[in-house]
């Protein structure tokens, strides 16, 4: 397969000039395959998740102790891209993507990360609804609807703050040791390994890479990093900085958890999860969320809406506050006059984003994160590329070894609308601190085009996808 242009920042793709006529615009070959490939089967695009022993991390109970693998592909599959989600996202979201990842490329499989705190979530509506046990009146009122309604006595039960004081503990080291422990699993299988994230999940592969174990960058267990609108900034926070974000963590009465979008845990979380999954299975019907009052304001239509119409008008490019950009895809032309939800020129299907967050046929996981560790955003801000500063000192983080990543090591980062030419650029910086060579990058630069979440979720055609697969290939060539 011809090589795709490295370590130039497309925009829409490599120079005529330097393309031959069997290249696209990003110069993946699309004269006809003739080598031998079996494609998928219908097992192998199933989801599939695992928890097992994590890293035990200070003051955590046991049963909290733990990382889950969503994995999607042919388990004899001998190479693995593992992903980690972005900020309050979780392991269903990559799952669309996978099964485009592994149907192009069937050598490889999918091993979406499943983080600690999701197993604080309570699922049991949401199979429910997924299984056709339950309508949607009874899974809003179950998740949400007994706040405005007191006499709905089947209910779910937040998780108290002061009852998780462990969460605050749950920072960049034991995102890394349980990566350690995922990535470790996926290199038995005896082929390739490759690490990548989106949005935050691009700041844990950066510090996994980075991080010294024992005088070792994590760097040497893997062949290659991807990074989906996500990485590691440069400058990081200053010592003083680093000690007021940790103390005020950890006075009391403070949430372990993040505030998203401006929404308390786990309401951003419920609100995703409920809406997200409403929009997918009963699409068309009324909005119980547009007329409980409960959404913020600046998310709710100006006309009554349907579940897609709702779910849409929240999360559209052109619609959705600036506040929520980390949630935004571009899904359509908007919302309709009678509420229901015009599609057209979407790069990301409405379907398919309900489904990245709705975690439909998969029991006990959705796309969303409901709890997040305030102290993993707080972490990822020191990691600086992987270069030593006294700020790390202070948290504890062990991201120092960015200078000494292995020279084979490949590395592709796409540039979205929130991380932009800082995500490019950045992984240039990391490759050249280590001597990677120039013909191992693949940097795209797409924050015109594409929206946040746009790279997971565009289809038929994706931008990110196109390229990736060539990535993939000349990573498993070596």
């Amino acid at each position: 397969m011809a090589a795709i242009c490295c370590l130039s920042v497309l925009a829409a793709g490599c120079s005529s000039d330097d393309s031959e006529d069997s290249e696209d615009s990003t110069g993946q070959d699309t004269s006809a395959d003739t080598s031998e490939s079996t494609s998928p089967s219908a097992a192998a695009l199933e989801a599939s998740l695992e928890w097992m022993d994590g890293f035990e991390a200070e003051g955590t109970p046991e049963e909290y102790n733990k990382v889950g693998v969503l994995a999607v592909g042919d388990d004899d599959a001998p190479n693995v891209l593992v992903l980690q989600p972005g900020t309050s996202s979780s392991a269903a979201y990559f799952v669309p993507l996978a099964r485009d990842i592994v149907e192009a490329s069937p050598d490889w499989q999918v091993w979406a990360v499943e983080r600690r705190q999701n197993l604080l979530e309570d699922h049991s509506r949401l199979d429910s609804f997924d299984a056709g046990e339950i309508g949607n009146q009874e899974l809003f009122d179950y998740y949400l609807g007994y706040l405005n309604d007191p006499t709905i006595s089947d209910r779910h039960e937040n998780v108290p703050d002061d009852t998780v004081g462990f969460a605050k503990n749950w920072g960049l080291e034991v995102a890394v040791e349980d990566t350690l422990i995922v990535v470790g699993e996926a290199a038995e299988k005896g082929g390739k390994v490759v690490l990548g994230g989106h949005s935050l999940g691009g700041s844990v592969t950066t510090a996994f890479a980075t991080w010294d174990f024992d005088g070792n960058p994590g760097a040497e267990q893997l062949d290659g990093l991807v990074y989906i609108d996500g990485g590691s900034r440069s400058s990081p926070l200053s010592v003083e900085e680093a000690r007021a974000a940790l103390e005020q963590l950890e006075e009391p009465g403070t949430s372990p958890w993040l505030t998203f979008g401006g929404i308390p845990a786990p309401f951003a979380g419920l609100f995703m999860a409920t809406g997200s999954s409403a929009a997918l299975l009963d699409p068309d019907a009324a909005s119980l969320g547009a007329a409980s009052g409960l959404l913020p304001a600046e998310i709710v239509p100006p006309v009554p809406a349907t579940n897609a119409g709702q779910f849409g008008y929240a999360l559209n490019v052109g619609s959705s506050p600036e506040n929520l950009a980390a949630a935004q895809a571009h899904l359509g032309t908007g919302i309709t006059d009678n509420g229901g939800w015009d599609g057209t020129g979407a790069i990301t299907p409405i379907g398919r984003y309900a489904e990245m967050f709705s975690g439909a046929g998969i029991e006990g996981a959705d796309g969303a994160e409901w709890y997040f560790p305030q102290r993993l955003t707080n972490d990822t801000r020191v990691i600086a590329n992987g270069n030593a500063n006294p700020a790390q000192e202070v948290l504890g983080v062990r991201s120092t070894l960015g200078d000494q990543l292995p020279e084979g090591l490949f590395i592709y980062a796409f540039g979205a609308s929130l991380g932009g030419e800082r995500v490019t650029s950045g992984a240039a910086e990391l490759a050249q601190q280590s001597g990677i060579p120039r013909e191992h990058l693949t940097l795209i630069a797409s924050e015109g085009t594409y929206a946040h979440n746009d790279p997971a979720g565009a289809s038929p055609d994706n931008e990110f996808l196109s390229a990736l697969g060539p990535f993939l290939e000349q990573v498993a060539a070596g």
